[in-house]
């Protein structure tokens, strides 16, 4: 696991400053600790660091072919190097190194672009290839490691963060309206859109072609839902099981200690079982806790570990939200509004503690449906199936402006969204359901002049394209494929990359190898999701190494308290970061109207506070 920058002049063929390259890998030194390399030549300059992990002694980057022609740089794993060098062995290519850079080298070699749809693993890659004179960034299939760029003034600059890109000089800090927009409505800023509209990001499963000619993307992998294959419940177990074992066991290799980190939920669990099943020695598992029950964890945690004989190590933390804004704000490099990303950022401290890699269960929701709101979704999809549309919008749409948002209500009581959403399409539904800021309160945040620059942008627009393409009419899987082209890589694994790399850590995620993900793309969505019950077919092929209990406890989530926070822990700092001078971009009346309400208890408000503040701590860390 590293960190890698660098620039390209498209016609420019001096020499790039060392110094400047240094400047930017220094801003990314967390990423890559244990060492440090920079490649110039004529019109590029490419800048890594490193967090040793495979081939220690062998390791450095960038690295080179016999003839230095070509130069890789890779941030991530690549899992089936070993084959992939035998392969290339045979065909008369020769390692010099034991690393799976070197077989990016050479796989680019023989068989040129068509290399990286042939990698199984998690990759930021940057390629420059001197004779041809075209740099080649990469990014793996779902998006585990992040790639930025900028293409200004006839100069391309990239970077495993956006500070990279700051530091090499020449971005505006000019905001994309339109990416900041849709931060209020997600709570992330979903690619290829960054917070600066002269920055981008790599898309997963792509690749950028740069070279004077301009730069050309080509996507070399996507997942479909249209291959459902209808088998018997026993052989999607058998094939789960294989296919989770096979994802476990290659991301084992490692020549520095590895754990796991273990929540007591399903997944997280399941990659633990099935640790103990291939490894020899003991699992080191971590763990975090809460004092707050209602946010604690740590009990199941520990029974699981006991159960499977691991080596655990558990700390209960009390989140120092007032001390960790300003760090997570500068890690995160552009507004996030995940506030897991707390609980995140600790249990990796916890895990680096211990080990260097730990394995991880994100993705299990994606695929097999285990998150709540896909049920909620299917409910409402059902209830949408019985009205026409017409007496939807008439009906429910005004009934749920007028339903008052009860926060001390149980949820089932909470009718309000679920009733705008029912008023709605499938699609706008769902982007009702799972905004911060719903279609009806955006408008209201929002300047009068932030809301002119839009013109008429909606951020629904962000998901549109990917509910089309899925492959499927089914309503379920077309929702899914939405979540892990955009939920996945820009709120999930951008919260896991950027926490961990914080404390120089590499996690790795079996749930999201992609021949895992093709598995489970062509199950048929009523195995996944059956009745109320999420993850059914994968709970059921997980029933052989996991205790009842296991299976069978409520999804708790990584949360934290912060309802509570904005009226106690929070409540002075919020107030200021939040009032203390005007934002040209938000409207100050409405802030303070969900301001009081949250703090006269019969609005929870939190998600909204907590999204303008990290927003507002964004601006004062990056000055903007």
């Amino acid at each position: 696991m590293c960190g890698i920058c660098g620039l390209f002049d498209f016609h420019d063929q001096r020499t790039p400053s060392p110094d400047l390259l240094r400047r930017m890998t220094d801003t990314i030194v967390h990423r890559g600790p244990d060492d440090d390399g920079i490649y110039t030549g004529p019109g590029i300059g490419l800048g890594f660091r490193r967090l040793s992990i495979i081939d220690v002694a062998g390791g450095h980057q960038p690295i080179a072919n016999e003839d230095e022609t070509i130069w890789v740089m890779l941030n991530g794993e690549i899992y089936n190097y070993q084959e992939l060098r035998s392969d290339l062995l045979s065909k008369g290519h020769r390692f010099n190194t034991h690393s799976d850079t070197e077989s990016i080298v050479h796989l680019y070699e023989q068989y040129g672009e068509d290399c990286f749809r042939r990698l199984r693993g998690m990759f930021a890659i940057a390629l420059w290839d001197s004779r041809e004179r075209k740099l080649l960034l990469a990014r793996d299939r779902v998006g585990k490691k992040p790639l930025f760029y900028s293409s200004r003034n006839n100069r391309l600059v990239f970077g495993s963060e956006l500070k990279c890109l700051l530091a090499a000089g020449g971005l505006s800090r000019e905001i994309d309206p339109q990416a900041l927009s849709d931060y209020f409505s997600f709570g992330y800023i979903p690619a290829p859109k960054t917070i600066y509209r002269e920055a981008r990001k790599v898309l997963p499963g792509h690749y950028l072609v740069a070279s004077a000619d301009g730069i050309k993307e080509c996507s070399y992998w996507s997942l479909s839902f249209g291959e459902v294959e209808e088998r018997s419940e026993e052989y999607w177990c058998e094939a789960i099981r294989h296919s989770v074992c096979e994802a476990t066991r290659i991301r084992l290799m490692s020549d520095v200690p590895l754990g796991a980190f273990l929540s007591g939920g399903i997944d997280s669990s399941s990659i633990v079982a099935t640790m103990s099943s291939l490894m020899k020695r003991p699992v080191t598992t971590c763990s975090i806790g809460f004092k707050e029950q209602e946010y604690n964890e740590a009990d199941f945690a520990r029974e699981l570990a006991k159960k499977f004989g691991a080596d655990h190590h558990e700390q209960i933390v009390e989140p120092n939200a007032v001390e960790i804004l300003k760090k997570l704000a500068w890690h995160y490099d552009e507004p996030f509004a995940d506030s897991s990303a707390i609980p995140t950022y600790y249990v990796s401290w916890v895990a680096r503690q211990s080990v260097t890699v730990a394995l991880g269960g994100d993705g299990g929701d994606e695929s097999f449906a285990g998150y709540r709101r896909y049920y909620f979704d299917q409910l409402e999809n059902r209830l949408r199936s019985h009205f026409p549309s017409r007496i939807r919008r008439s009906v429910f749409g005004p009934f749920g402006r007028m339903y008052p948002p009860l926060a001390w209500a149980p949820r089932v009581f909470r009718a309000r969204a679920t009733l705008q959403s029912l008023s709605r399409e499938p699609l706008e539904g769902y982007f009702n359901s799972i905004s911060i800021f719903r279609p009806d309160e955006k408008p209201h945040l929002l300047s009068d002049d932030f809301r002119a620059s839009l013109k008429d942008y909606d951020s629904i627009g962000v998901l549109e394209p990917y509910y089309r393409e899925a492959g499927t009419d089914d309503l379920l899987s077309r929702i899914q494929y939405v979540d892990i082209k955009t939920y996945l890589p820009d709120d999930i694994l951008a919260k896991v990359d950027r926490a961990s790399m914080a404390v120089s850590l590499e996690v790795r995620a079996p749930l999201l190898d992609h021949v895992l993900l093709e598995l489970v793309a062509r199950i048929p969505s009523k195995l996944k999701l059956r009745g109320t019950t999420g993850k059914y077919i994968f709970k059921k092929a997980m029933s052989s190494i996991l205790p009842p209990e296991t299976l069978s406890r409520r999804k708790q989530g990584f949360a934290v308290p912060l309802a509570r926070w904005f009226r106690k822990e929070l409540h002075d700092l919020a107030r200021e970061a939040l009032f203390s001078k005007d934002d040209p971009m938000l409207n100050r009346n409405y802030l303070q109207k969900i301001w009081k309400e949250h703090q006269s208890g019969t609005h929870d408000r939190s998600s909204h506070l907590w999204a303008v503040l990290m927003y507002r701590q964004w601006r004062e860390v990056f000055e903007v």
